[in-house]
């Protein structure tokens, strides 16, 4: 199963908009170049989030903070373990994400109604390049 990068997004500080860029570096065993959220060694490193199921919940690609945005690959149906290629970097799904209170800044009740459905961690296994309209390839579980 292939799918693609829709968007790009960069958390430069806490709250404050997000940047988009149409490309950006994921740095093995950080995160995203720039993103205020790196943490070496940690297991939410990257937050990927599926364009279906924003646009499900009427929601506009990064208004969760999530790093990538996606299309074509069924997020929330991937074990941890599983690797992904996309652009030049590996990822690798580490859990899946909980709403946080924030959610329900952007509507009240969605926290509760996205549960389950926020997207998936994962940490950078390989850094390289990734850019909107990369394609994602599922590698497998490790």
């Amino acid at each position: 199963m292939a799918g693609k990068i829709v968007a790009l997004h960069i958390a430069t500080a806490h709250r404050a908009p997000m940047e988009h860029p149409q490309t950006a570096r994921a740095v093995a065993d950080l995160g995203m170049e720039g993103d205020i959220h790196n943490k070496p060694g940690g297991k939410r490193q990257v937050l990927l989030m599926d364009e279906e199921t924003l646009n499900a919940f009427g929601l506009e690609a990064g208004r969760v903070r999530e790093n990538i945005t996606t299309r074509g690959v069924e997020l929330k149906t991937l074990a941890p373990g599983t690797r992904l290629r996309a652009g030049g970097a590996v990822f690798e799904i580490t859990q899946a994400c909980d709403p946080c209170k924030m959610i329900d800044d952007i509507r009240p009740g969605l926290r509760e109604r996205m549960q389950g459905q926020r997207g998936m961690l994962a940490r950078v296994i390989e850094g390289g390049e990734v850019r909107v309209g990369d394609v994602i390839m599922i590698e497998g579980e490790v």
